[in-house]
């Protein structure tokens, strides 16, 4: 190689680092503004010192992102701990705020097609960080000793973004005074179950201006028929996964009240149905050939249709009506049956409209899985299962903090970049 030539590729090389230097110096630039709007809900400006401290940790830095170590890579003193570590476990502000202020910066740039409730689980060492003990986790795959949160995250054609995050205590965690007194659970917060926190996420999320959408759910939400019965009272639209024993009346069921047979007594009031109910899983066995279609229900990224067999029914789910005494309630029953299978692969319930298209309902039927990818990303990259702290209120911190660095990173990707010069 030429003398001219070494000369040529070193001086490209200096311009790239100075190219890179540059990118980061912007990028960081565009990291204190996005925190600076984001955080501008809490009061005392060191606060927001250490929450803009905080989320550069977690986008910045390598390894694992609990405080400690975090503040060692990014050379803070000693006493920085002491402030960070108020902030996270004692300070209080409200996680909702940065939650929120993320949301409704970000989510209508996503083509917000779906909300998605599901729940994480978080192994854990010990006994002492609030919710923790053994039990079943579907992200470990077994029972094991961890805490379980449980999530609602807006999921859209050009990302997704998590819309909040409620720690789920377990009973025995509720009723020990001494526990939750070290773990700093504020007294107003008592059991509730997974659906009651998932059902309260909701809730709070149609208070942001943001847009609204279907909520979709695994069958551990869908199988609750409070649950349902709440989101449809609230007029959130959904589609949650069921149980294949789950009970309905089928198509054919008329209902109809009683006629009072005697002159005592108030007279009846609410409709009973003409026959008895069935599994979902026995309805779709009884099925004629005709009801089932073949429909594009995902788009891979690579831009293929992905079709499903599937049949979609009008039902009115039997607990409700049986067990709680309310009026019958019509609901889609989605079905999906892969030709070559022996039986139904999977079940839904839907309170979309009665003229929705069916392949709208197949596509918000086959999305949930897309959540898996955003807790890899809060986990693998942005250290959500980090938090080392044994804080209740720490915990929620801590999340709403990975939902402001997800958020960065999010429109980070969506922003347009300047065409390179040829």
């Amino acid at each position: 190689m030429s003398a001219s030539a070494v000369i040529v590729r070193g001086e490209e090389r200096v311009e790239t680092a100075l190219q890179l230097e540059t990118a980061a110096v912007e990028t960081r630039d565009r990291m204190v503004s996005f925190v600076g709007e984001v955080v501008s809900g809490l009061t005392l400006a060191r606060q927001r010192e250490n929450a803009l401290l905080y989320l550069r940790g977690l986008i910045e830095q390598g390894g694992r992102k609990s405080l400690q170590p975090t503040l060692f890579r990014l050379e803070q003193p000693p006493a920085r701990y002491e402030s960070m570590q108020q902030f996270l476990a004692d300070s209080p502000w409200e996680p909702e705020l940065l939650i929120r202020a993320c949301a409704e910066r970000v989510a209508p740039e996503l083509g917000v097609t779906a909300w998605v409730v599901d729940d994480t689980g978080i192994a854990k060492d010990g006994k002492h960080s609030p919710g923790v003990k053994r039990q079943y986790s579907g992200t470990l795959g077994k029972v094991g000793n961890c805490q379980i949160t449980v999530s609602l995250h807006a999921v859209g054609e050009r990302g997704t973004l998590p819309l909040g995050w409620s720690l789920y205590l377990p009973e025995e965690w509720c009723s020990d005074g001494e526990r939750r007194r070290k773990a700093k659970i504020p007294d107003e917060v008592g059991f509730q179950t997974k659906p009651q926190l998932a059902a309260e996420l909701c809730e709070r999320a149609a208070g942001f201006e943001i847009p609204q959408a279907p909520i979709l759910a695994d069958c551990a939400y869908g199988d609750d028929s409070r649950l349902r019965r709440r989101l449809d009272a609230l007029e959130h639209e959904y589609l949650l996964a069921v149980s294949a024993q789950l009970s309905v009346y089928g198509p054919e069921t008329t209902f109809a009240v009683p006629s009072r047979t005697g002159t005592v007594g108030r007279p009846r009031s609410v409709a009973r149905p003409d026959r008895g109910p069935e599994s979902v899983r026995t309805l779709s066995e009884r099925l004629p050939a005709q009801a089932w279609q073949t429909l594009p229900c995902r788009t891979t990224p690579q831009g293929e249709q992905v079709c499903g067999r599937f049949a979609f029914v009008r039902v009115v789910a039997t607990h409700p009506v049986r067990n709680d005494h309310q009026p019958p309630r019509w609901e889609w029953l989605i079905i999906e049956w892969p030709a070559g299978q022996q039986a139904p692969t999977n079940y839904w319930l839907a309170n979309l409209a009665e003229d929705e298209p069916r392949e709208r309902l197949a596509r918000l039927a086959r999305l949930r899985w897309t959540i898996e990818l955003d807790y890899r990303q809060l986990k693998g990259e942005l250290g959500l299962d980090h938090y080392e702290g044994r804080s209740y209120l720490g915990f929620h911190h801590h999340t709403a903090l990975v939902t402001c660095a997800h958020a960065f990173l999010t429109e980070e990707r969506l922003r347009p970049r300047a065409r390179r010069p040829v």
